[in-house]
């Protein structure tokens, strides 16, 4: 009957719904699950047959890894940008992230992102209208699931580690426009490398004076003021309003070094 085809069609979850777990594609009702591997593989909630399954995960965990070296391997020299996925098209930070995709490319660059909407596909969408290179390292998310059009160059990780080391080992520099969580994760990120000594001459770049102000005043006004970072530290940090000047403190970072002097010595683990 018809109405017992409608009530299986529902069940069944529409051909419409498409999400993206990893490598894998999910439709219809595959596509209602909204955990991810990490949220599995972190969350010890529940019942303990996980510990059955975790020599498995870093099988899988290794398997990231491989594919991201091997795609990523022959990438030029490249910038990772961050930002807001939530940023629409018609939002200043949006063109900014556009202009800065392109004046990149034009430097000699690579455009490296997340690969999500927002101020991501901006950076992307620059690049690929300047004829550079676009790449996009996406993330399994409950949300935010497709990689924008504008990536050449796209892989999807399950887990938030892995995709942060291809963003550290193959981008030369970082720009964060105004972002949420996962920017200032990222950004806190190359910090403490820079900080450590893991690489070297890595410029930060923080894109607009007015969003990033109150953290930067915090750093120096707490941070520094309680001994837990020198005055020092603050230096690994720019802020500007221009794409110019962005652009300007990548290329002079870089300016006549070689590739061991942009990364460092690699450590032994």
């Amino acid at each position: 009957m018809p109405g017992d085809n409608n009530s299986s069609s529902d069940r069944a979850g529409s051909r419409d719904d498409v999400v993206q777990r990893g490598p894998v594609q999910l439709r219809g009702e595959r596509a209602r699950d909204t955990t991810t591997r990490d949220q599995r593989l972190l969350d010890r909630r529940g019942p303990s047959d996980w510990v059955h399954t975790d020599p498995w995960r870093v099988l899988r965990i290794q398997s990231e890894f491989i594919e991201g070296f091997g795609a990523l391997a022959e990438v030029p020299r490249a910038v990772a940008v961050f930002g807001s996925a939530r940023t629409p098209v018609d939002h200043p930070d949006y063109e900014v992230g556009r202009r800065l995709g392109e004046a990149l490319v034009e430097a000699g660059y690579a455009v490296v992102t997340g690969g999500g909407p927002g101020v991501m596909e901006a950076a992307n969408r620059g690049a690929c209208e300047a004829g550079g290179f676009s790449i996009g390292l996406g993330i399994e998310l409950p949300f935010e699931q497709r990689l924008n059009d504008w990536v050449d160059l796209g892989l999807n990780f399950r887990y938030f580690f892995a995709r942060k080391t291809m963003f550290v080992k193959y981008a030369q520099a970082f720009v964060c426009l105004p972002g949420g969580f996962g920017t200032m994760d990222e950004l806190f990120e190359a910090l403490t490398l820079v900080q450590t000594g893991k690489i070297t001459r890595f410029p930060i770049v923080l894109f607009g004076t007015e969003y990033w102000s109150g953290l930067v005043d915090w750093l120096r006004a707490t941070m520094v003021r309680e001994g837990k970072v020198f005055e020092s530290d603050l230096d690994l940090l720019s802020v500007t309003d221009s794409v110019d000047e962005a652009v300007r403190i990548i290329r002079e970072a870089h300016r006549g070094n070689e590739e061991t002097l942009l990364f460092g010595e690699e450590t032994s683990w």
